[in-house]
């Protein structure tokens, strides 16, 4: 069983992805994942590999300039140990309002205790819902 203390751990991995990300911290990828981890955003990408994850984000990735990360649930299968959240970001367009859109979708992880603490090991990123933000025209 899960500790309360593995559950807090937990709990702020979920919440420091979203800081990495936001604040463009590519080198702290590596708190967030393990070495050989999998990234997969459906019908978008699969990035294999702590540095396949870093190269994506630097270079190819648009990047919300802030998560909302909420409803996260640890769960236990066994040996093998979930986190589960929910994300709202918006992504800006570089065209301005237009183009700017806000999504909504659930990260589904298997993470692993390494001697470093929790790391994500296997993520699936999946778009739920999607809407156009105010004053564009879809």
């Amino acid at each position: 069983m899960i500790s309360i203390q593995d559950r807090i751990e937990l709990h702020e991995l979920a919440g420091r992805y979203g800081d990495v990300i936001d604040d463009r911290d590519w080198p702290a990828l590596e708190t967030i994942f393990t070495q050989d981890a999998i990234f997969e955003v459906v019908d978008l990408v699969t990035m294999t590999g702590l540095a396949g994850i870093r190269q994506y984000m630097e270079h190819e990735g648009r990047h919300p300039l802030a998560h909302l990360i909420t409803n996260i649930h640890v769960t236990e299968h066994g040996p093998q140990v979930g986190l589960r959240c929910r994300g709202i970001f918006p992504i800006l367009s570089p065209q301005g309002g237009a183009g700017n859109r806000v999504f909504y979708g659930s990260y589904y992880d298997r993470v692993v205790k390494e001697p470093g603490g929790w790391r994500i090991a296997h993520r699936v990123f999946s778009t739920q819902r999607r809407s156009r933000r105010e004053g564009s025209n879809a």
